[in-house]
C-alpha cells in the first residue's frame, strides 16, 4: 500500500485512493432454480479462465464479465495501476434477491457474505467490505447484519433503494436501520429495479435515467419521513453522486414550502437542512456535475466511487477528481481518502496500516 508523503506544500502530497463502490461474485454460483425448487436466478457460464456470461436460468443472457468481477488478485493489479490502495467491496446488485421465499432469500445473503468475508480477510489491506441482505424479511436482516459485522468483520451491507417496490421508508425497514446504528455499520444504498423501468426497453435507458431517479426517490423517502433523523448516527451512502437528488433539492424545498399539507405530513424538517446529513460516492462523470453536488451535499459527504469493473464506471479512478483544478489538495485527499474512512467508519478501517490512518485524518 502506497503512503502518503507530507511535504511542505500540501500540493505535492501523494494521494491514496478508496474506492468506496466496486462490485464482486463469487467464481462459482450454486444452481438455486435446483436448491430451491422455481426460477429467475442469476448463473455464472465461464466461457475461458478469464470470461464468463451472467446468465438467468431460464436462459436470458444479462452480462458479460470477466475475472476482474471474482479474482481478487486481478482486482488488485488493477487497483494498483490505478493507484486505489483499497477497494469497498460489494455484490452485484442483480444478486439482490428481494423477491425470493426469505428462507431462500438468507441463503442467498449468507452465501455471498461468506464469500466476501474469506476475500476480504486474506486481503484486508486492500479490500473492505459491504454484505448484502434478505430485506423482504426484517428479522433475517437484522440477525445477517449482525453477523455480517460481529462474525464476518463486514463494514455494513449494500442494500437496494426499494424492496419490491416497497420505498426505504417502509416502517418495516426501521429495525434493520436500528440495528446498522447500534452496530456502527455503514449502508451502501444502490438502485436496482428502477422506477419505470418497464417504459424504457430501449437505450440503456434504465441505467442512464432510471437508476438517478430511483436513487432520489430513495433519498426523498428517508428525507420525508424522518429516517435520517430518527438515526442520526446512521452512516448511509447513496451511488452515483446521489442520483438526481442534489439537481432536485431545490425543487423538493419549494414544493415542501408550498404544500407542507402534503410534503411535511410526517417530518417538518425542511429538505434543504439535509444537505450534508448523508455521503454520496463520486460517480458522476464530468467536472460541472461534481463540482455542482461538492457544493450541494459539502466536500466532507462525498467519496471515490468508480462502479468497477463495469462499463458504466469511471474507468480511471479518482481522475476526474484530480483533474479539477478548483479542488485544493486537501479537498481531493478528503473526496479521494478521508470522507470513505469516515463513512466507513473507525472500527471498519482499523486493519488498515496506522500509517495511512495518521496520513489521511483530517488536519
Amino acid at each position: 500500500m502506497r503512503l502518503a508523503t507530507h511535504t511542505a506544500e500540501k500540493d505535492d502530497l501523494i494521494m491514496q485512493k478508496i474506492d468506496v463502490h466496486t462490485h464482486i461474485l463469487p467464481p462459482e454460483i450454486p444452481k438455486f432454480k435446483d436448491l430451491f425448487g422455481y426460477g429467475g436466478f442469476i448463473c455464472l457460464e465461464h466461457t475461458d479462465a478469464c470470461h464468463a456470461r451472467m446468465v438467468r436460468d431460464d436462459g436470458k443472457f444479462f452480462r458479460q464479465i470477466e475475472d476482474n468481477c471474482w479474482n481478487p488478485t486481478t482486482r488488485i493489479c488493477d487497483a494498483d495501476q490505478h493507484s486505489v490502495d483499497v477497494q469497498v467491496l460489494s455484490t452485484v446488485p442483480v444478486m439482490f434477491s428481494y423477491w425470493t421465499k426469505p428462507k431462500d432469500g438468507l441463503y442467498i445473503s449468507k452465501f455471498l457474505n461468506d464469500h466476501l468475508a474469506e476475500v476480504t480477510s486474506a486481503n484486508p489491506h486492500r479490500f473492505i467490505g459491504l454484505g448484502t441482505l434478505p430485506m423482504q424479511d426484517t428479522e433475517s436482516s437484522v440477525a445477517e447484519l449482525e453477523r455480517c459485522v460481529k462474525e464476518l468483520g463486514l463494514a455494513g451491507v449494500q442494500i437496494g433503494s426499494n424492496v419490491n417496490g416497497k420505498n426505504l421508508d417502509s416502517k418495516e425497514f426501521l429495525p434493520i436501520y436500528q440495528a446498522a446504528e447500534e452496530l456502527d455499520a455503514a449502508i451502501f444504498v444502490h438502485p436496482w429495479e428502477m422506477l419505470g423501468e418497464a417504459r424504457m426497453p430501449k437505450y440503456w435507458l434504465p441505467w442512464l435515467v432510471g437508476m438517478p431517479a430511483e436513487t432520489s426517490l430513495a433519498i426523498s423517502s428517508l428525507m420525508f419521513a424522518g429516517v435520517f433523523d430518527r438515526f442520526p448516527k446512521l452512516r448511509f451512502c447513496f451511488a452515483h453522486g446521489g442520483g438526481s437528488f442534489a439537481m432536485n433539492a431545490g425543487r423538493l424545498q419549494h414544493g415542501f414550502e408550498a404544500r407542507p399539507d402534503l410534503c411535511a405530513v410526517d417530518n417538518t424538517v425542511e429538505p434543504q437542512e439535509y444537505l450534508g446529513r448523508f455521503y454520496v460516492d463520486s460517480l458522476v462523470h464530468d467536472k460541472p456535475t461534481l463540482k455542482f453536488i461538492v457544493d450541494r451535499f459539502g466536500e466532507d459527504k462525498i467519496a471515490l466511487g468508480t462502479d468497477y469493473p463495469f462499463p458504466l464506471g469511471e474507468l480511471e479512478p479518482g481522475k476526474l477528481i484530480e483533474s479539477i483544478d478548483e479542488f485544493s489538495a486537501q479537498t481531493k485527499r478528503k473526496l479521494l481518502v478521508e470522507n470513505a474512512l469516515n463513512w466507513l467508519g473507525p472500527k471498519a478501517t482499523k486493519a488498515l496500516r496506522a500509517e495511512v490512518l495518521s496520513q489521511t485524518v483530517t488536519e
